[in-house]
């Protein structure tokens, strides 16, 4: 659930996504056959299968000017030499990079599954069980017990969640089938899992419903997971990237068509000219920069101060992930800033800092005496380890540093999200459910003929989702905490809550007239929530 300049937001914009990679289980070379039960009967347990026996096909995303891409069924797929999965169509080879077995091949947009004897034969007793239990008319289900009475084995299964099942996928409730492959996944049922898995690739779409779109890219997650190769495919993804521009462009159509990222900005904006209307210099510390086009709209309004504008100087902390997006480093923020600046008579400096927060220190901050002091933090903290992370837990350190300075004010805005330490379940539940909302508010005002939604959706947003779902530890990088837990952080570091003024709220009920009627905007404990019917996606807050 990180746009433009404003794409601040490492949540919401990314460098993209050339190629969707789907990896594909191995052939059960490496299980463990114990045939037991609990009533002394037979059953087959399988070993968790190692990422180096794992195969890769591939998901290679079609541009939008071209085909959309859709899942194969496995009818399609061929063998590469070295058993790797491939279309019959379009297949191509890339060469292998650092990120990637020597022995990968790369396939068409969405190439079917690697299906195995032990699976084809594990599958084809399902559609059996399923047949049993559903018969052709998918609402009779009384089956079940004559299932039973005729001896069918089901171990240890349970047999509602088995009908709950059986019935979502005759029905198509992906979602329902979704959160059951999670479940197998998190309980180590590898081959359920599987299973799962091909159902799903007969069933998302990149170019369908908001849940078909959304299932693609959970899936990708999903099965990147199971590989144990979440941090191979994060990693892979930085390095495909469009060009630049394309990539600027894809963050600008994302920040017009959603109102999320210009409601952050607002409301920090507001916090910011509402504790400095008095102050004749102003000191801004913005720990995620971007393009700069945040400040766009404080210079103006600075310049149409009564006594007139004050001398203003602004820190631009960044690091090279945002310098791609901008096609340069941080000096083109500041040309951009000091010409805007100049139009408007505003005494304007700039201090650029090209550092990822995790290195920055107290010289990197350029901070003077005499100075009014405003510190940013849009959509950046959550990227910040924290304890349980690692010892030096930089995300309380920044804010003991930043307490340190004595600012006047310190804007947070992040998405309202509980990813942090969540367990891997649980964490995908949540991310299920923001997303869903976020990819319907996209459907609402972004037609999907539109021929760039789908690069949008690819390269600002998808690798959020592959992040969260598949990847653990240092890697994760997208850990989204809920404003109480901020609330607790800054508490903890010492600083005190500074209400939003009631001008700020009246602003953004402003601006999302523009929008759907479905957008909702609640102010509740000196904080502004943006959400999209009963969701909250967005929190703004400031402190001092």
């Amino acid at each position: 659930m990180q746009a433009s300049e404003q794409h601040r937001s490492s949540s919401m914009y990314y460098q993209p996504l050339q190629q969707m990679e789907a990896y594909c289980l191995p052939q059960y070379r490496n299980l463990n056959h114990q045939l037991y039960n609990n009533d002394g009967g037979h059953r087959t347990q399988l070993s968790a299968p190692s990422s180096s026996d794992l195969y890769y096909c591939t998901l290679e995303s079609s541009s939008a000017a071209g085909s959309l891409a859709v899942y194969n069924s496995p009818s399609t797929v061929s063998f590469s030499p070295n058993d790797s999965p491939m279309s019959q169509q379009d297949s191509q080879s890339y060469p292998p990079d650092k990120y990637h077995s020597p022995d990968n091949t790369y396939g068409s947009p969405m190439s079917g599954s690697c299906i195995t004897e032990d699976l084809s034969s594990f599958k084809h007793k399902l559609r059996e069980l399923e047949n049993v239990m559903l018969g052709p008319d998918s609402d009779n289900l009384d089956s079940y017990d004559s299932a039973m009475s005729n001896g069918t084995n089901f171990g240890s299964l349970e047999m509602d969640s088995w009908r709950q099942t059986m019935v979502a996928i005759s029905s198509k409730n992906l979602k329902h089938i979704l959160t059951a492959c999670a479940k197998a996944i998190a309980d180590n049922d590898y081959l359920m899992a599987q299973w799962l898995m091909d159902e799903l690739r007969q069933m998302v779409s990149v170019s369908g419903e908001p849940i078909q779109r959304l299932g693609a890219y959970m899936l990708e997650g999903l099965v990147a997971r199971l590989s144990a190769s979440g941090s191979s495919i994060y990693k892979s993804l930085r390095c495909k990237e469009p060009e630049s521009a394309e990539l600027l462009s894809y963050m600008n159509i994302l920040y017009e068509v959603c109102p999320y990222f210009k409601f952050g900005y607002m409301s920090a904006n507001g916090a910011i000219a509402e504790a400095m209307k008095n102050e004749a210099r102003v000191h801004i510390i913005d720990f995620q920069i971007s393009q700069g086009s945040q400040w766009i709209s404080l210079i103006q309004a600075f310049a149409a101060r009564p006594g007139g504008p004050p001398h203003i100087r602004i820190t631009g902390i960044d690091d090279p992930t945002s310098a791609y997006a901008r096609g340069g480093g941080l000096h083109i923020v500041e040309k951009r800033l000091l010409k805007l600046a100049q139009h408007f008579k505003v005494p304007f400096e700039f201090h650029a800092a090209a550092i990822s927060g995790c290195d920055v220190q107290l010289h990197n901050l350029g901070v003077r005496p005499g100075e009014a002091l405003a510190v940013n933090f849009a959509f950046m903290l959550h990227h910040m380890p924290d304890e349980s992370v690692s010892t030096q837990n930089h995300r309380d350190r920044l804010l003991r540093l930043v307490k340190s300075l004595s600012p006047k004010v310190v804007t947070l805005v992040e998405q309202e999200s509980n990813t942090n330490t969540a367990a891997f379940f649980p964490r995908f539940l949540e991310t299920m459910d923001y997303y869903t909302a976020m990819f319907e508010s996209i459907d609402v005002t972004l037609p999907r003929e539109h021929k760039e939604r789908i690069n949008v959706e690819q390269h600002c947003l998808a690798r959020d989702l592959v992040n969260i779902i598949a990847c653990e530890g240092v890697e994760r990088v997208e850990r989204h905490e809920l404003l109480g837990k901020w609330r607790s952080r800054f508490a903890m570091a010492g600083f005190t809550p500074y209400p939003l003024s009631s001008l700020v709220n009246g602003t953004i009920k402003k601006l999302l007239e523009n929008y759907s009627d479905r957008y909702r905007l609640q102010e509740k404990d000196g904080a502004l929530y943006l959400g999209w019917m009963n969701r909250d996606l967005v929190a703004s807050c400031a402190w001092k």
